[in-house]
């Protein structure tokens, strides 16, 4: 039985040939009685700014190199092109997350 991915978790998203293939942050992920089977996601990157909009993880041993989520980044997808899951946010960064969407998004 496959594992699904859960909110709070990183993921390696196969994007195919057209986009880069990266690391994504789970933001929610599509029940059996959802419209569609949409995973939401936001990307991660190296490239880190230190503006609004990222979350700043530092270096997690299960990332390459430090990193930070990109809030701005949201996407949504097939949940097929999650490959493998890389790790899990702290409950710190997780909710660090969930602030700078809500500051994002005003909401």
């Amino acid at each position: 039985m496959p594992i699904e991915p859960r909110p709070g978790e990183v993921w390696f998203a196969d994007l195919g040939l057209v986009e880069k293939s990266r690391p994504v942050l789970v933001l929610a992920y599509p029940g059996s009685d959802d419209a569609r089977a949409l995973a939401i996601v936001a990307p991660l990157t190296s490239q880190i700014r230190g503006q609004r909009g990222e979350v700043d993880l530092g270096h997690p041993r299960w990332l390459p190199k430090p990193s930070a989520v990109n809030v701005q980044g949201l996407a949504s997808f097939d949940r097929h092109k999650l490959a493998r899951r890389l790790g899990v946010l702290s409950p710190a960064h997780h909710e660090q997350v969930k602030a700078a969407l809500r500051d994002l998004l005003q909401l």
